[in-house]
């Protein structure tokens, strides 16, 4: 990233990037009424991230009471993600500093649940550490509408760069005509 830009902060870089999927769990996304746009866009993030190898992070909370990762996910995540098992909602507070550390990657993709306590404090805590944030507004949800306008208000606000699924992949992309281009493409459709 060039320092030296002031929008430099707002492009994504397959080579520095990370996506963090949040506490995408069973009993979580069973009161969530946005779940299947969330499972489709966190899809194609992954589809972006397997074609771009771009390293994969992934939450869940107190997992033996909310379940595990859900099938819709889980079965697109790659062998060689990395899974922090918190009991913070803040997942900095759970290993993903040093995590994001041994990557050595600096701009984070954030997905998941719930908006306005997991993602928001997490988000939080990655750009209190000098990360750029990402979070992906229409791969993020709550059970409340309210609960979910406030939570991106309060990243945006902060200074993560919201965005959406389309946007992120595109700009990770970078150019057309490529196999990792085609994937992603079909994985929109």
């Amino acid at each position: 990233m060039d320092r030296t830009d002031p929008l430099a902060r707002f492009q994504l870089n397959a080579e520095e990037a990370v996506l963090l999927i949040i506490d995408v769990q069973e009993k979580l996304m069973a009161a969530m009424e946005e779940r299947e746009r969330l499972y489709r866009n966190t899809r194609i993030l992954l589809t972006a991230a397997r074609e771009l190898h771009i390293p994969v992070v992934v939450t869940e909370q107190y997992p033996q009471g909310l379940g595990g990762t859900v099938p819709e996910v889980a079965e697109l995540l790659p062998a060689d993600r990395l899974l922090l098992v918190k009991g913070s909602f803040d997942a900095a507070r759970d290993g993903l500093l040093p995590a994001l550390e041994g990557l050595g990657r600096r701009s984070v993709l954030v997905c998941g649940t719930e908006t306005h306590v997991c993602v928001y404090q997490t988000t939080r805590s990655l750009l209190e550490h000098g990360y750029r944030a990402f979070p992906v507004e229409d791969a993020i949800c709550s059970r409340a509408p309210r609960n979910y306008q406030s939570g991106l208000a309060l990243m945006d606000r902060m200074g993560a760069c919201v965005l959406t699924t389309e946007g992120a992949a595109f700009d990770l992309l970078k150019v057309s005509g490529t196999p990792a281009f085609k994937a992603v493409s079909k994985a929109l459709k």
